[in-house]
């Protein structure tokens, strides 16, 4: 594998995306490229992103769309149409990734194989001093989060701990349950075998699911991330969760419609 394409999906809130792209601007592996992937930020907070973008050591495109409410699978789907790599790293906006998040999803990598990671929550206070401070996350020992633990500023400490596992990792190949884009790794042939994500899951939610669904249901396998590579996740309010049910029927649909592989409206369109 040469490069790899980490997608980056944000929406107005260049506060956070600094953060985001301070630890991937750090990172010990520079064989990846950067798409931003803004679902209908404001023309400031566009500009604010971009001028940020600019001081990036790895390239970096930015695709936007217009603000048309929560269309994140839409988004990310331009994003990969315009990607370079041969291997997709999705992450949001508001996550800060450890200094070795890229060379740890190179090694976890293997043809047929999807890498979900998992992700750590912070508290609203400690999320907005993080911002206010400009604290350098990325670059915090195991130590300073077990403290933040200790201090109920950060939800666990566990996912930090590195353990190689080995094939523990794939026990489970089959799993779709919280695989979630805000760390998720795969091979874009893969994807776009499935046709990306279905743009017909509109506002939040299961779009990610409905993802791997797809995978899984298309033979490729659960690698787990666990205890190799996690994010620390910034607090934010919820989404508009209106169409959350609509979403979750259409899930359920689909986990029984095991032929039903590539999304009927998916990543094809832009390419």
């Amino acid at each position: 594998m040469k490069r790899i394409s980490v997608i980056v999906t944000t929406y107005n809130w260049p506060a956070a995306l600094e953060l985001c792209l301070d630890s991937l601007f750090a990172q010990q592996d520079k064989g990846f490229e950067i798409i931003i992937a803004d679902d209908g930020s404001t023309p400031l907070n566009q500009a604010l992103a971009k001028a940020y973008c600019s001081q990036s050591p790895v390239p970096v495109q930015y695709v936007h769309h217009e603000d048309q409410g929560f269309r994140a699978g839409t988004i990310r789907n331009k994003a990969v149409a315009n990607s370079q790599g041969e291997y997709l790293l999705f992450i949001d906006g508001d996550c800060v990734c450890p200094a070795d998040f890229i060379a740890r999803h190179r090694r976890l990598a293997e043809s047929g194989y999807f890498v979900p990671g998992n992700r750590v929550l912070l508290n609203k206070s400690f999320t907005q001093q993080a911002i206010e401070q400009h604290i350098a996350l990325h670059q915090k020992s195991l130590s300073y989060f077990v403290l933040l633990w200790l201090q109920k500023k950060i939800n666990r400490v566990l996912p930090f701990i590195r353990l190689p596992l080995g094939l523990l990792r794939t026990l489970r190949p089959n799993k779709w349950q919280k695989a979630m884009t805000c760390n998720l790794a795969l091979w874009k042939s893969d994807f776009l075998q499935v046709n990306g994500f279905d743009e017909l899951f509109e506002g939040w939610g299961f779009e990610d699911s409905d993802l791997v669904i797809r995978l899984i249901h298309a033979g490729v396998k659960r690698k787990e991330g666990r205890f190799a590579v996690p994010v620390l996740h910034l607090w934010h309010n919820h989404n508009d969760k209106s169409k959350q049910d609509l979403n979750y029927q259409r899930l359920l649909d689909r986990l029984k419609q095991r032929d039903f592989i590539a999304a009927t409206k998916g990543v094809s369109q832009y390419l």
